[in-house]
């Protein structure tokens, strides 16, 4: 079953919806990341979500979602490009358990401290242009409450997730209500459908989200409702480390810091925390990159293992 995202909306409606199934994807996100069950869990809800929110936007740019625990879980991070190329990330903290188990607030709210944050960074900023970013207090029992609550609350709108993952899959139903026309509704406007729709939705399984496609879902939830279907999307894995990347951020740190680590270990490696590869540069490397502001190479990425 390919990894794909369907929008449709309800006719005479003012709700829209998405479902999306990661699987290949979601795999290859997770590969080189040995994350306990429940983290993974969390990660992937968090992934499905990134889509589902970014595929609403009209916009060209990066969305990332933050999610800064106070838990077990120090930080989840995931970007979705605007053509739904996502990758992810999560960062433990050192020499604290993961409970079997664990539920969000067990995994990143445990003082009520964590926060999440929205960032749309846009690809063609302009010059002194800052990506937009809105931060709350994370709250809610699971991810689906906390984005829900971040909806309400930064965007000012009425939107419900159902949200799954495992090892294999990762997956997600949205529903928006649309804002209406002037503060009015259209005579022929269907006023119950939001709360129908989410009585439907509500049915709606984890085992069911992690296994049937988003056609076959939609089709079993809304069969007695007229639907507009879009074309598929296609969301896939991707990451954006390169060697030109690491160079500049090797550039930003100045040329003492970056010759401290090479006296101390003789090279430096950075490891990118969304696919696990590494970028080497040794002395000769370091002396190009600053000679002339470029890492253009004499070496590529060194496999994740």
């Amino acid at each position: 079953m390919s990894d794909s995202l369907l929008k449709f909306t309800f006719r005479n409606a003012p709700v829209r919806g998405e479902v999306v199934r990661l699987g290949q994807t979601w795999r290859q996100m997770i590969e080189f990341h040995a994350y306990p069950a429940p983290v993974t869990r969390l990660l992937g809800e968090m992934t499905a979500a990134a889509a589902l929110l970014a595929a609403n936007l009209k916009f060209n740019g990066t969305l990332i979602i933050q999610i800064h625990g106070d838990g077990p879980v120090n930080l989840l991070v995931v970007e979705c490009q605007a053509d739904l190329r996502l990758r992810a990330t999560a960062k433990l903290r050192e020499s604290t358990p993961v409970p079997s188990g664990a539920g969000m607030r067990e995994l990143t709210n445990v003082n009520g401290q964590g926060r999440c944050a929205i960032t749309l960074d846009p690809a063609d900023r302009a010059a002194g242009q800052q990506p937009y970013q809105g931060i709350v207090s994370l709250q809610g029992d699971s991810m689906a409450a906390a984005l829900e609550m971040y909806m309400r609350q930064s965007e000012q709108l009425d939107t419900r997730l159902w949200l799954a993952a495992d090892t294999h899959t990762a997956a997600g139903l949205l529903l928006q209500k649309l804002p209406e026309d002037g503060g009015r509704t259209a005579p022929e406007t269907d006023a119950d459908a939001w709360d129908r729709t989410n009585a439907l939705a509500g049915t709606l399984s984890h085992r069911e989200l992690l296994t049937a496609s988003p056609e076959t879902l939609t089709r079993r939830l809304f069969s007695n409702e007229r639907l507009d279907h879009y074309a598929p999307l296609s969301p896939r894995f991707e990451c954006r480390c390169t060697r030109g990347r690491i160079g500049r951020m090797l550039l930003s740190l100045g040329r003492e810091e970056v010759d401290s680590i090479l006296v101390e270990r003789g090279k430096v490696e950075v490891t990118c925390d969304f696919c696990n590869a590494r970028q080497e540069f040794d002395a000769v490397d370091v002396g190009h990159l600053f000679a002339t502001g470029s890492s253009s190479a004499r070496k590529s990425a060194v496999p994740p293992h």
